[in-house]
């Protein structure tokens, strides 16, 4: 029987990517795609999941969740990552027309939790905003929940700020609710995702399969690397990717037991996640990634996307 899992997303790229790692997997089942705030604003984002389910074929339900923080107005990932937060180097994702994205991301994932005989897994790409509002609202799934696997965090410094991790910072809040929660919990953060890099040779690969679907996915790879330097020269830390190759592959990535708090109130650390590593200190909440072998990351992130280009056919040429 595969294993059930819950994803909640911001829609950028490497969310797509580890989407579609997962999808790949026969060994697990996606019950649905939650959708926040985030890389975007959620009308981006609800556009972005549209535009990537037509596109990959994804078959599993997608729902509309929180547009804002749980406290305090929401910040975007668009200075970094550009206007609508999924750059590329050419094509995009085809347009779709306003399609059946349902509401309710919180109740979906309540429903979704309660149906299974076993617990689910969650894995978090984002804001932990749908997670934490489901948690308060319906702690009858906290036993239904078998690990929370989370992209976000950071040991020492963060991307954001200082010392903020982005997922962190945008609700802080959302990821103390998650802490206390009980559940089981991982941090993948930015130590470990900084670890496994892709560079312009990896979108070459894809390029070369020379499909349509392999021409787009190649050019919204090389708009990911190009975050780390205009001209894709530099190689580019994977982030979502690695949250999922720890979800699938208990050899990709490490962890270490700790005990995670936020900051939520420093003028200049809200968003910090304090990871103490000392048990006499205080007693470990969570586990916090700490090494990941880069080949169990990139290998299936590259044949679940040669896969999905190899399903579009070759590249009509012109007689």
């Amino acid at each position: 029987m595969r294993q059930a899992v819950w994803i909640d997303s911001d829609c950028g790229f490497d969310d797509m990517a580890a989407i579609s790692m997962v999808n790949a997997d026969p060994r697990w089942r996606i019950l649905g795609l939650s959708l926040c705030a985030g890389n975007a604003p959620l009308a981006r984002v609800k556009d972005h999941a549209a535009r990537m389910s037509s596109f990959l074929g994804w078959s599993m339900p997608l729902h509309v969740g929180a547009d804002k923080p749980l406290i305090g107005p929401l910040v975007t990932a668009e200075y970094a990552l550009g206007i609508g937060g999924l750059g590329t180097a050419g094509r995009t994702l085809p347009a779709v027309a306003e399609g059946s994205i349902a509401d309710g991301a919180v109740n979906a994932l309540r429903a979704a939790a309660m149906a299974e005989d076993k617990p689910v897994s969650i894995l978090a790409l984002g804001p932990l905003t749908n997670i934490a509002i489901a948690l308060l609202a319906h702690p009858e799934i906290k036993p239904r929940i078998a690990r929370i696997t989370w992209m976000g965090g950071a040991a020492m410094g963060g991307n954001h700020t200082a010392t903020s991790e982005f997922n962190a910072a945008v609700d802080p809040e959302a990821l103390a609710i998650v802490l206390d929660s009980g559940v089981p919990f991982r941090m993948v953060g930015l130590e470990c995702c900084r670890q496994v890099t892709v560079n312009a040779t990896d979108a070459i690969k894809i390029r070369g399969l020379q499909t349509e679907r392999a021409l787009v996915l190649a050019d919204l790879f090389d708009g990911y690397i190009r975050i780390a330097s205009p001209d894709g020269r530099r190689p580019m830390a994977l982030y979502d990717p690695v949250a999922a190759a720890a979800l699938l592959d208990e050899r990709a990535v490490t962890f270490l037991p700790v005990n995670i708090s936020v900051e939520r109130s420093g003028a200049l650390t809200r968003g910090m996640t304090v990871c103490e590593f000392r048990p006499h200190k205080a007693r470990p909440n969570a586990e916090i990634a700490r090494n990941a072998l880069a080949s169990r990351v990139i290998d299936p992130l590259l044949a679940a996307f040669s896969a999905l280009a190899l399903q579009s056919g070759p590249l009509a040429r012109a007689s």
